[in-house]
């Protein structure tokens, strides 16, 4: 099963990375491959946590292809937790988190795995979405820079 990690250290607030993950109506904007995203349901539950069902739409050429899942919004903690519902994959799990490192300063640490149903579809999207989930990080980031603006490195 194909699987991607990464953590940065970005000169941003883990909030405002919370902040920027959580907002993800506004993946189509920036997100490489996301051609479209739908908020289906959001609620609150007790302990704080905000859930969401999303429906992705990921497009590379001619293959369109669209997913549920599952979106836990962790405030408290800075976590993100991305479950999947139904769609092309057997798999898929994704994982956010945002670590504090000083003032304005955090690590983002992003976890993704998955398995696509069709052999077929894993060998026209699989190689692609590889490359795609390897520029995640610096979407975001640059994102970040754009919404919150840029900001260099504290000393």
């Amino acid at each position: 099963m194909p699987k991607f990690s990464s953590k940065r250290r970005v000169n941003h607030s883990a909030s405002e990375m919370f902040d920027l993950v959580a907002d993800v109506e506004r993946y189509p904007e920036f997100v490489p491959l996301c051609s479209a995203l739908k908020v289906r349901q959001r609620m609150a539950k007790p302990d704080g946590t905000e859930v969401l069902v999303a429906d992705m739409t990921v497009s590379f050429k001619l293959v369109k292809e669209s997913f549920t899942s599952r979106v836990s919004l962790d405030r408290a903690n800075q976590k993100i937790l991305v479950e999947y519902l139904q769609g092309p994959f057997s798999n898929l799990e994704n994982r956010w988190t945002f670590e504090p490192k000083g003032e304005g300063v955090c690590d983002v640490g992003f976890f993704l795995s998955y398995e696509f149903k069709s052999r077929m579809l894993a060998l026209l999207m699989g190689s692609m979405f590889d490359a795609a989930f390897a520029r995640f990080s610096t979407a975001f980031e640059k994102r970040a820079d754009a919404i919150y603006g840029r900001k260099l490195a504290s000393s």
